[in-house]
């Protein structure tokens, strides 16, 4: 059986989070804690960067971040939403964007490469935080 055909209620009976923290856009800075095996050991590794792109397939949905690595050098990593190798995905902050894809950022270089933070005025979080409450 393919992953898209999964619904919610059978995600559910598999045993997996319906989500792990997905209130996230594309454009928002946010940090992944992955779980790393090494032998008898596991660890926490995070990998902090902004959303690319985001792929709702129902079960087999993934996101797309894109971090500045070492060296001035762009890595990009596809993490499946429903993995349990992903322990967290807290928000770091918002981005100033108008698509629904930032694949043209892998052209520009320096500081056009980073996403703009998205700054509210107090009325809008004031009008943020009625909405969340009802």
């Amino acid at each position: 059986m393919k992953a898209k055909k999964f619904t919610k209620e059978t995600i559910l009976e598999i045993g997996l989070e319906t989500n792990k923290s997905n209130n996230f856009d594309v454009g928002d800075t946010i940090k992944v804690a992955q779980k790393i095996i090494e032998g008898d050991k596991e660890r926490l590794q995070y990998f902090e960067g902004f959303v690319v792109g985001k792929h709702d397939h129902g079960m087999a949905s993934t996101f797309t971040v894109r971090k500045l690595g070492a060296n001035g050098i762009f890595v990009e990593r596809i993490f499946p939403l429903y993995s349990p190798i992903i322990d967290s995905i807290s928000f770091v902050r918002k981005g100033k964007v108008r698509r629904a894809k930032l694949y043209y950022m892998r052209d520009r270089i320096g500081k056009a490469a980073n996403v703009k933070e998205r700054v509210l005025t107090r009325e809008q979080k004031e009008l943020q935080q009625k909405k969340s409450e009802s």
